[in-house]
């Protein structure tokens, strides 16, 4: 068994949503979505998390957020800055935002050691991802690329507010992912869900698809490929004001041309999110709902 770190998303302040998500409560005792992923890592394995973060919000995130679990494990935090890019690159004058989710992970290379899960502050994955990606973690050589990811049905991660972005993933007969295609206008549709595409027509899906949402599996092997990638990506979009370095994208190109495995664990796990304020309800129902049956004490702690 490995040490395990939880690395956590947490530079984005929710403009969709109006305000620091990661501060929202929403359980029955005034538990943020944030304190139930915790409460998950804890029990599946987890020693230590690291929260990626923005400088600027530094102070009011370690004493509204970190302080919360310096007794439970231990806490540090590294930031997504910008101006934090390899090979001698810098931002667009213009540029205002960081570069995405790759970015913010690779924001963690001189904090993370060990095996970690990664995951973003304001989504609920439920305790059956957690225990699945700690097993495989332990499975593996911490050296090597060898990594995996929760796999969550599509018609479960839909929003009855808006658009969505998810990553939709193809996998091998061995459940190892072969290609993970990053969709950003998904809504729902009937049964399954559909994207209007940039000439007009619209795709469709069942809402039987593997998605990723950002629940991933990594070992420190992972930082140099994602520079290697960070440094491509530059080449070729950094002078774009709007472009990102999606981790899925990133994860795919791994594949393709680093000889990494991302091993696909399907769950069953109820997954669900804040990404309008309209999804509030229904999120503090879900959570009442699964502490009214047991699943969770209340308080957490």
């Amino acid at each position: 068994m490995h040490d395990k770190t939880l690395l956590v998303l947490a530079a984005g302040m929710g403009s969709r949503y109006g305000g620091l998500k990661q501060l929202d409560p929403m359980g029955p005792a005034g538990e943020t979505l944030l304190d139930y992923s915790v409460y998950d890592a804890v029990k599946a394995g987890v020693t230590k998390i690291v929260f990626v973060i923005r400088k600027d919000f530094e102070e009011e995130f370690r004493k509204n957020v970190g302080a919360r679990y310096e007794d439970k494990l231990a806490v540090d935090y590294c930031f997504q800055d910008i101006k934090d890019l390899p090979g001698g690159f810098t931002p667009p004058a213009d540029r205002v935002k960081p570069w995405g989710t790759g970015h913010a992970i690779a924001a963690a290379r001189d904090v993370v050691t060990t095996p970690f899960l990664a995951i973003n502050a304001d989504d609920f994955y439920g305790a059956h991802a957690y225990a699945a990606v700690c097993t495989e973690l332990d499975a593996v050589d911490p050296s090597q690329p060898q990594f995996c990811m929760a796999g969550y049905r599509l018609a479960n991660t839909l929003s009855d507010h808006g658009t969505v972005s998810r990553g939709v993933c193809a996998t091998d007969e061995k459940s190892f992912l072969k290609t993970v295609v990053e969709h950003t206008k998904i809504e729902k549709s009937g049964s399954g869900a559909r994207e209007a595409q940039a000439d007009g027509s619209t795709h469709t899906f069942s809402g039987d698809e593997l998605v990723s949402l950002n629940f991933w599996g990594f070992t420190p092997a992972v930082f140099p490929l994602l520079e290697t990638l960070f440094v491509e990506f530059l080449k070729a979009e950094g002078d774009n004001l709007k472009s990102e370095f999606y981790i899925p994208s990133a994860v795919a190109d791994m594949i393709t041309h680093h000889n990494a495995s991302v091993k696909v664990l399907p769950t069953d796990a109820e997954w669900f999110g804040i990404t309008y304020r309209e999804d509030k309800p229904a999120v503090t129902e879900r959570l009442a709902a699964l502490t009214k049956a047991g699943t969770y004490p209340t308080p957490l702690w």
